[in-house]
Formats: C-alpha cells, structure tokens, sequence
C-alpha cells in the first residue's frame, strides 16, 4: 500500500520530535518525504544522537527540550514512557498557545497521568501510540515507510477540540498509517494481548534457551528455527521501552498473564494424558487469528514469513 496523497500545503509548520529514535526518525522522514512539515526540530538527551539526528532528518536540533518546543504547533514526545512526566515539566512552560501535544508511547493511562498535568491551558492533548516498529533503534533505524499501513491508535480524552484531532489525523494518514480512536483503558487492555505479554513471553523462552545448561548455546544460536528465532526478534527490542510498559501496563499485562497461564495448564494436562483430539481442536481453533492478522493486511502469506533467505536446515 502506498502512502496517503500530500496536501498541498505542510499540516503543521513547525514540529518538534522530543527523543530521536526508530520512531522520531521515521516520522520525520516520512513528513520530509511528503512535505508534511514545514521544519522539523528534534531534541534528544545525547549529543551523539542530536548530531545524527540533524544529518539525516532534522532540520534544527537543540540541547534542551524546551528550547525545541517554542514555537512549535505540533509536538510529539518519543521517550519512553518513564521519561514522559519529567519531560513534560520541562516543556510546560514553553508550549506555544493552541499547539498539539502527542507522544508515541505503548501505554496510555499512565502517559496520560504523566503528562496532562503539566500542560497548559490551550494546549491540545492528544495522546497516540503507532503500532509500528522494528528490533532496531536509534536515529539510523528510521525510514519513511515504517507506518504504511500500519494502525496509530488515538485516545483524546473527553473535551479534546476535534479540529486539533482532525489536524493530527490529516498527519498521520498522510504518512500512510491507519489511524482509530479507542479509550485510554481499553488501548491498554488491547496491547497487552497483542503486545506486551506476547513480549515478555518472548523474553522468557530467549531467558529459558539462556538457562537450559542441557542444551549448550551454541546449539541453541546454530540450530534456532523460525519459531525461536523469532522469540529473539522479539526480545532484541529496546531494554528501556519494555521496562517501562511493563511497570506502567501492570494490571492488564498481569490480567492477561493470568490468562495464559490457565491456557497453558490446560496443554500441559492435554499433552500429559495424550489428548491428542483437544490438542487438534486448539491448535485449528488458534490458526484462524492467524488467518485474520492475514486478510486484514497487517502481515504477509508469503512463505517463511516474506522472509528472502532462510538459515540453513529450514
């Protein structure tokens, strides 16, 4: 799928990317590529990081936060989500008169918590969460395409000025993503099924492989078919962000946890008395949300999972 027309005009003038990583850096790519912005500013903590940041996709970096959000219409808080209510101090002060605020955080409620507080009168609070990303990090990770057809979820909370959420959705669509509106519960409740237990499941099999002294490394990274070598994809992700959804999204991560758990019960007892009948009907029930991910776009048919080249006896 392509990317949304362009305007014909930039949707916002100036906008300010606070934390310059995958995320920031596809965004900013993204409206370069479609003229979405008339100039981009970027603030990230390292000087490392703001100096790649203005050579690949920045127009305009700076040392502080704040001085990256004055004048800014639209401003989009891309740390992690730990980081949000100190960031959000700093920049209080300095956002311009009718400017948006968004972030790209996996969690919600507690952005919200984080955040809001520390806003001004007259700002425009639109919290949102692209459901986007690869394991890779940093300025050098983003690319234009990250959000083609891929969802951005929204949660405005009651009383946002539609014209301000119309404006981001302009945006948003223009850089290709599918954007839906959901309840800051509800968003955290849904992306700890599709995301954050999968994660740390994900962590917990590559954590296993790690302990499992029967079975020696070497043979675990030699002999990795598709099934763990996508654990490790998964767990390559970045440190920070999941230590932090997971500490902020307790209660529904635990809530779905809880969950697997009972499920996992009930195929160890079906394995242990050899029901091979109820193992036959999970496992059909369980491939048609596969399907599903399928023909709604969000993954390929492809064999190997698109993949070009496999790793020798696959």
């Amino acid at each position: 799928m392509s990317a949304a027309p362009s305007p014909a005009a930039p949707v916002y003038d100036r906008v300010a990317l606070i934390g310059l990583g995958l995320i920031a850096g596809s965004m900013a790519h993204a409206m370069r590529a479609h003229g979405l912005a008339g100039e981009i500013v970027g603030h990230a903590r390292s000087a490392e990081t703001r100096a790649v940041a203005q050579e690949l996709f920045c127009d305009r970096v700076t040392e502080t936060a704040a001085e990256a959000v004055r004048g800014a219409d639209l401003v989009v808080l891309c740390v992690p989500v730990g980081a949000m209510a100190g960031v959000a101090a700093e920049i209080g002060p300095h956002l311009a008169p009718g400017a948006t605020v968004s972030d790209v955080g996996s969690v919600k409620q507690a952005v919200i918590a984080a955040v809001g507080p520390h806003l001004p009168q007259g700002v425009h609070f639109i919290p949102g969460h692209p459901l986007a990303g690869t394991e890779y990090s940093g300025p050098r990770a983003g690319f234009a395409t990250l959000f083609e057809n891929r969802w951005w979820l929204l949660t405005p909370e009651d009383g946002t000025d539609p014209a301000a959420v119309a404006r981001l959705r302009r945006l948003l669509e223009a850089m290709g993503a599918n954007v839906d509106e959901m309840e800051a519960k509800r968003h955290d409740l849904v992306l700890a099924v599709v995301s954050h237990a999968p994660h740390l499941i994900a962590y917990t099999m590559v954590g296993v492989a790690d302990h499992l002294r029967r079975v020696t490394q070497e043979e675990v990274i030699k002999y990795s078919a598709s099934g763990f070598r996508d654990f490790t994809r998964i767990a390559a992700s970045d440190a920070t962000m999941w230590r932090d959804v997971f500490l902020t999204n307790k209660e529904a991560v635990l809530d779905i946890l809880g969950r697997f758990t009972e499920e996992l019960f009930m195929l160890q007892r079906a394995i242990r008395m050899e029901d091979g009948e109820q193992l036959h009907a999970y496992f059909t029930r369980t491939r048609q949300i596969r399907r599903g991910i399928i023909e709604a776009g969000q993954d390929t048919s492809v064999p190997n999972f698109g993949r070009t080249t496999g790793a020798k006896g696959e």
